[in-house]
């Protein structure tokens, strides 16, 4: 039985003498160029702004305090907090908020070019509550959405960000929610639906799984290690998606 018919990880690759067989070798090359390709992508806010306006979805667009890409990846405390300008920005936008969608680049804007909009489109059309403008925040990281859901007054935040690239996945979306959201809330406060894409978790049930979360969340008033995902998906055979902390 081939392993490789199971599994897009490496195995099986073969060998030329000592080595891997050229094949294989231009392979990973392709793929570890992949992968740092994403983690350089800059985001493209302009096309974000029109795709979620064609679906008829407001947003503000927003900026972490790394001023730059490498700032971005030598700096992960700065990918936290709101650059002094988007601060001022959300001043006027506070209010009473059921929920905030936060989109960030994180470490994969290609992640979020493919997969983000779709996602958000299906949980707004399953959601009854009062939604806030939907924040497009460049050079953040999951923790932005504390700072963001807190200024404005949202009750629960969930950030849709780019999952660090894989060798095999350089698109990978994760989803990450947080009840309360503010300072000092810790990693174990949170719940993630990761593996967002095609060749993983489908947009059907990445939503599916979501809605449930946030549902029971605003239901017990918390999240992370104590809000367990346990919703069934109705038609769709993908795998259940892993729900870890924010990494």
């Amino acid at each position: 039985m081939r392993l490789r018919d199971y599994t897009p990880a490496r195995v099986e690759l073969g060998r030329a003498g000592v080595s891997l067989p050229t094949r294989a070798l231009l392979q990973f090359q392709l793929a570890h160029a992949k992968a740092r390709d994403a983690v350089h992508l800059p985001l493209a806010v302009n096309s974000l702004v029109v795709e979620l306006k064609q679906h008829g979805i407001e947003s503000i667009t927003l900026a972490s305090a790394a001023r730059d890409r490498d700032e971005y990846l030598k700096r992960p405390d700065l990918g936290r907090r709101l650059s002094d300008d988007s601060r001022e920005r959300l001043s006027g936008l506070r209010a009473d908020y059921d929920a905030v969608f936060v989109i960030a680049d994180g470490l994969s804007a290609l992640a979020v070019h493919r997969h983000a909009v779709p996602v958000l489109h299906l949980l707004l059309g399953n959601l009854d509550w009062r939604i806030a403008p939907v924040a497009i925040v460049e050079q953040g990281r999951v923790a932005i959405g504390d700072e963001i859901g807190e200024r404005i007054g949202a009750r629960l935040v969930v950030v849709l960000i780019g999952e660090r690239p894989g060798l095999s996945s350089p698109d990978s979306l994760g989803a990450y929610l947080t009840w309360q959201p503010g300072a000092g809330r810790t990693d174990a406060e949170r719940n993630c639906v990761s593996n967002i894409r095609a060749e993983g978790l489908s947009y059907a049930a990445a939503a599916q799984k979501l809605l449930f979360l946030m549902n029971e969340s605003r239901r017990r008033k918390l999240s992370g290690v104590k809000l367990k995902e346990a919703a069934v998906l109705a038609g769709d055979s993908m795998p259940n998606a892993t729900l870890v902390s924010d990494r």
